[in-house]
């Protein structure tokens, strides 16, 4: 484990400062992360990890905000000696450790995929090709803010994605309430739950409790799943 201190900045008056684990084997990765984080103003602390066990150790041990992991550290074990030493699923951490989010690197190869939402449901996402320090604390601002970070490439290819495969999913009744369907609009736009309670005149809580439950209705992981879902279920343009 290696203990990254963060530097005082403007944050500080903002009131944003974050703990921030990184489980990444990659070793130019790890090494880039490693030389980002702490010239990070919204980073209070990160510790990176060498194995699975000693992040998830953690996370029980200590109090992180946010996770921070490459595609292939993220998901399912996937049982061989040669390949990456998995966390166990995602959907797994985020039951157990509601509060924590979860930030996934993606590689190129991930990036392609059509179901790299399904395989790996994150709360934000950012492409290791385009991994910079500026992108990297955008993202955990957003984060930090109840936004979901997603390049604009990313979302849509999802969202083509999800029209392309639509007949393939299965005929099923999901019944939203009038103010549901104006927040599962507003989050196919794209906006922040601030930006979401200006529109619709109601608090930031009561978007949130809208969201959630747009969420668990769709059986989405997250916003994006969300709106992918609610596209092949013909809810939404």
């Amino acid at each position: 484990m290696t203990d990254i201190q963060g530097k005082p900045g403007a944050s500080e008056q903002a009131g944003v400062r974050l703990a921030v684990a990184v489980y990444v084997e990659a070793e130019l990765l790890r090494l880039g992360l490693e030389a980002m984080l702490p010239r990070l103003a919204v980073v209070e602390r990160a510790e990176l990890f060498s194995g699975p066990e000693a992040v998830e150790r953690a996370l029980t041990e200590h109090r992180f905000h946010i996770l921070l992991l490459s595609s292939a550290n993220a998901g399912h074990r996937d049982g061989t000696a040669a390949g990456p030493r998995r966390l166990p699923s995602l959907t797994r951490l985020r039951h157990t450790r509601p509060g924590l989010r979860t930030l996934v690197v993606l590689d190129p190869a991930d990036a392609e995929s059509g179901t790299a939402l399904a395989r790996l449901p994150a709360d934000g996402y950012l492409l290791r090709e385009e991994l910079t320090a500026a992108s990297l604390e955008r993202a955990l601002r957003q984060l930090a803010a109840d936004e979901m970070p997603m390049p604009l490439r990313l979302g849509r290819q999802l969202l083509r994605h999800a029209g392309e495969s639509a007949h393939r999913l299965p005929a099923r009744t999901v019944r939203l309430t009038a103010r549901e369907h104006e927040v599962l609009d507003q989050l196919v736009a794209g906006l922040s739950n601030k930006e979401i309670a200006r529109h619709l005149r109601i608090s930031e809580h009561g978007v949130k409790r809208l969201v959630s439950s747009v969420l668990l209705k769709l059986d989405a992981t997250n916003r994006t799943a969300a709106v992918v879902t609610a596209m092949k279920l013909g809810l939404t343009d």
